[in-house]
């Protein structure tokens, strides 16, 4: 006999069973991008999209086994990585150099905020002439301009977290009869330390996207050097795996910024388990 304390789960209403597919519920974010190439394959084939306006997907992956097997694709991605984590690390160091000083000091922020926020409202695209007549077209104008672009989310961010600290831990800190060093290196640039992440993820996004601005200058190789070259001959296959292969480099990167992340803030509830 059943026990009326006990609920008895109700069977669902015939023609109203639940769908279940036969894989890992995760995938299923997978089946409308896949449906996707799917119509795009089958329009292409029916002639509907035609090749010089974008190529059909069996195209790009021929366009992409071609790249890879000469040898192309990796010498030109090398050259591409190598200028945007140039630029990054020249950003990278401006904007943590400004923002401690502007952070930690009255002084350093009457100094230092005024003229970033400043170099901030300056349009990328429109420096890049100014920038053509101070160092030319070669690599020194490409890597100054990634590095222009990847340093103000770095300050922006690293700034905010360090004048964003709590004032308990401060007042805390104080009580425990720290110096300003150590308050510094104990609790101020630790209770910053997410932001940074932050910004770091801004910057690597963005190092990407001056990538392809500034590879479009005179360049004799690089990722964008390929988009050019397939531009002048109409191989929209090319240009759409070139594009793939930024979007690819950007999902890594961040990958490893969240690893980064993960293990300098262990100490976090919110990052443990995550």
């Amino acid at each position: 006999m059943t026990d009326l304390a006990t609920p008895v789960p109700a069977s669902p209403p015939a023609g109203k069973r639940s769908l279940r597919l036969p894989w890992h519920p995760s995938l299923n974010r997978l089946v409308s991008p896949l449906v996707l190439v799917l119509l795009w394959e089958l329009a292409s084939r029916q002639g509907l999209i035609p090749p010089h306006v974008i190529g059909a997907p069996s195209s790009i992956a021929d366009a992409l086994a071609g790249l890879v097997s000469s040898g192309d694709l990796g010498r030109h991605f090398l050259v591409s990585l190598q200028r945007a984590f140039s630029g990054l690390a020249i950003g990278l160091a401006i904007g943590i150099s400004a923002a401690l000083a502007a952070g930690l000091s009255r002084v350093g922020d009457l100094a230092v905020d005024p003229p970033m926020q400043m170099l901030r409202t300056l349009p990328f695209l429109g420096v890049i002439p100014l920038f053509i007549v101070w160092f030319g077209i070669g690599e020194v104008t490409k890597i100054a301009l990634i590095a222009l672009a990847t340093k103000t989310p770095v300050y922006l961010t690293l700034y905010g977290g360090i004048r964003g600290v709590d004032t308990k831990l401060v007042e805390a800190a104080n009580t425990l009869g720290l110096n300003r060093a150590e308050l510094i290196l104990h609790v101020i640039l630790p209770g910053a330390l997410p932001a940074f992440f932050v910004g770091l993820r801004y910057a690597l996004g963005i190092s990407l996207l001056a990538l392809v601005a500034v590879e479009q200058i005179n360049a004799t190789a690089g990722i964008g050097y390929l988009i050019n070259e397939a531009r002048d001959f109409m191989r929209t296959d090319v240009i759409v795996v070139c594009l793939l292969i930024y979007c690819a480099l950007g999902l890594v990167t961040d990958a490893l910024v969240r690893l980064l992340e993960r293990h300098a803030l262990a100490w976090r509830p919110s990052i443990v388990g995550a």
